[in-house]
């Protein structure tokens, strides 16, 4: 008999969905870097900074309780819940009841997957921003969503061109997702549009999805959708501390609402984890409860970044625009620099530097690139020179 492996078709709900680019290239890297390659990787957005140190002593002593090992609530713990209504009465000026309106997520990457799942049938609609986060995409699509994209153009802002979407046709579209500060572009809301956002859901009942990770890096007035008026009758909030308290890897977001949708979403997430384990729970919370001075201690960090990181868009030539918010800075390559992942491979591979592709986030960011600005200043100026010398 042979020893060969079964052959089992695939899901058709994954039809459509590719292994995420990141996967893949930073295989790639890892391989030049075991051939004995140096390679600068200015791509991925994860933090490299750490914790406070509360929040790690708080992890340390919880976990060394007997009795903190049990599963925890699927909604959450009180202690969690409490931390984040506090932190958005504080930061954002919104009431949030900490009983009925606010749901801890193991990340909010899977806050994404579980809207889709609790709201999306076969067939319907999505409106998905171009540029934007792939996994909205990838999210609705293995709901069973069919996804619309909505385009955000450097002349308008990055701003969605509400008359051109309402001209490309509603029908069928139950959700869509929006994404300030935004990512890629780091372009934050003009004045009112949160306004202009829940004014258009109401309009044609359709529900947002606000996905808000980076309020708090390189930007001085963190801002919620849920602060305007009749945001909870028609919009979820997605947040994380993966960005604003660099901890990526803890996985600890949140989703934030009105008390109906929440249960909504609990009736499938429920039927999907049992619970965070409870230190990290209290350690969530210590970190939701520092002061000022931490997001200003942090943001100096990523201010000082950003200073190298325009200073290498100049370098290859990118006109890009200023402030930009969150963990990158974005710009458009110059005339004649062709392909965005073509010239992204030409630094990989002539440089040894790594920065990411404008067009993995829509057709719109085909003409840019994105450098991240999670490695220290001196990693930064040594990719600057290295392109200075071989590019």
């Amino acid at each position: 008999m042979e020893n060969k492996p079964i052959q089992i078709a695939l899901a058709g709900r994954l039809s459509g969905v590719g292994e995420y680019y990141f996967s893949k290239k930073l295989r790639e890297i890892d391989q030049m870097r075991a051939a004995g390659q140096d390679i600068i990787s200015l791509g991925v957005g994860g933090p490299d900074q750490p914790p406070h140190p509360k929040v790690i002593a708080r992890l340390a002593a919880e976990s060394a309780k007997p009795g903190t090992h049990a599963y925890q609530p699927y909604k959450g713990t009180a202690i969690l819940r409490e931390a984040f209504a506090r932190w958005y009465n504080r930061f954002y000026g919104v009431t949030l009841d900490p009983v009925t309106e606010v749901l801890p997520l193991i990340g909010s990457k899977e806050g994404i997957m579980h809207v889709c799942m609790t709201y999306l049938n076969p067939g319907d609609k999505v409106l998905i921003p171009n540029p934007g986060y792939p996994t909205y995409r990838s999210a609705a699509t293995i709901a069973g969503g069919v996804c619309v994209d909505y385009l955000l153009r450097e002349q308008n802002g990055w701003m969605p061109d509400f008359a051109e979407i309402e001209r490309g046709g509603l029908d069928g579209v139950k959700i869509m997702i929006v994404n300030f500060p935004h990512m890629p572009t780091g372009a934050a809301p003009r004045e009112g549009l949160f306004r202009d956002l829940i004014v258009f859901a109401r309009k044609h009942n359709i529900l947002l999805l606000h996905d808000n990770p980076y309020s708090f890096i390189r930007n001085e007035h963190p801002e919620s959708l849920l602060a305007t008026d009749g945001a909870k009758e028609v919009a979820l909030e997605l947040n994380s501390l993966s960005k604003s308290h660099s901890m990526a890897g803890w996985r600890i977001g949140m989703l934030a609402g009105a008390p109906e949708r929440i249960d909504e979403v609990i009736r499938f997430k429920s039927n999907m984890d049992s619970g965070m384990f409870y230190p990290m729970q209290a350690a969530a919370a210590e970190a939701l409860d520092l002061d000022e001075e931490w997001y200003r201690s942090l943001n100096a960090v990523y201010r000082e970044r950003e200073v190298k990181g325009f200073e290498l868009l100049d370098l290859i030539g990118c006109s890009y625009a200023k402030p930009q918010s969150g963990l990158f800075v974005w710009g458009r390559l110059p005339e004649g620099a062709g392909d965005c992942f073509e010239f992204s491979d030409k630094l990989l591979y002539g440089c040894g530097v790594f920065i990411t592709p404008g067009g993995i986030f829509g057709s719109e960011g085909n003409n840019y690139i994105r450098i991240s600005l999670c490695s220290p200043v001196e990693v930064l100026e040594r990719a600057k020179q290295r392109i200075r010398e071989k590019m």
